[in-house]
């Protein structure tokens, strides 16, 4: 928990002692990096505005050793500052005064997000749905290939299991919300994916079928997919791996002769 405001800390300690974490606090942004790199933390709450250096830089700097979950709280809402901060690697961004049971909900979410490591969720049904099976599964043009828990498409190659991701053997550092936009349309197979079926993907069981998709919900998918793009080096005019699909989502590119 990194914030310097006294009462706002007491209640982020209060909220996530009640939601069964060991909390560890810090009021500055250079001590908030150190708290988090000496317990090896699995959220962090991360507040933009403070006296030393700003929540951007903390953020840049913790994810250059730490994949824990960031939560950004400010009391700013301007978009850029939400494409700033999700750009940077922030899982989430909720602007103040915040609702605790809120945020309670989205970290909850979050966590039943499996960690690098962690078992992979059951795919069975979506790929049997979405035509990716034990082989090969066509749809729209794509073939994505299944060996086990590993998707495979044009030299891409996505772990379910371990929760990594390599480009022609070269392993690449995704965030998880990337992550699981990734899974999610290679699992889909060419398949369009709307922005709100994405946004859902991004949020899990904290967005059900009847939640709102606000515009700032779906923006966030757009800087998400954004992100992936540069991750992937990926050609905008020959897209080997990311498709838009304009005014309503995105799909994957049809498989390439390698």
């Amino acid at each position: 928990m990194i914030e310097d405001d006294d009462d706002v800390r007491n209640l982020l300690d209060a909220v996530l002692q009640q939601a069964g974490f060991e909390v560890h606090s810090a009021a500055t942004g250079r001590d908030g990096v150190d708290v988090a790199r000496q317990h090896s933390v699995n959220v962090i709450t991360l507040d933009v505005g403070l006296p030393d250096i700003d929540g951007f830089e903390v953020l840049r700097r913790i994810r250059q050793f730490s994949d824990a979950y960031v939560v950004m709280l400010t009391g700013r809402d301007e978009e850029l500052d939400t494409i700033t901060a999700l750009q940077g690697g922030a899982d989430d961004y909720i602007t103040k005064p915040f609702r605790p049971r809120e945020l309670r909900a989205r970290i909850s979410a979050m966590m039943r997000r499996p960690r690098q490591g962690a078992a992979a969720e059951d795919v069975d049904a979506l790929a049997l749905s979405s035509g990716v099976g034990t082989g090969v599964g066509r749809a729209g043009g794509a073939t994505t290939v299944r060996r086990g828990k590993v998707l495979q498409h044009n030299g891409l190659s996505l772990d379910m299991e371990t929760r990594t991701v390599a480009l022609h053997g070269t392993p690449l550092g995704l965030t998880r919300s990337e992550f699981d936009l990734l899974q999610e349309l290679l699992k889909a197979n060419g398949a369009v994916r709307t922005r709100a079926d994405l946004v859902r993907v991004v949020r899990g069981e904290y967005y059900g079928e009847d939640t709102y998709i606000s515009e700032a919900d779906e923006r966030a998918v757009e800087v998400h997919i954004g992100n992936l793009r540069r991750k992937l080096r990926e050609d905008p005019q020959e897209p080997r791996w990311l498709v838009t699909v304009r005014g309503v989502g995105y799909r994957l590119a049809p498989k390439r002769a390698e």
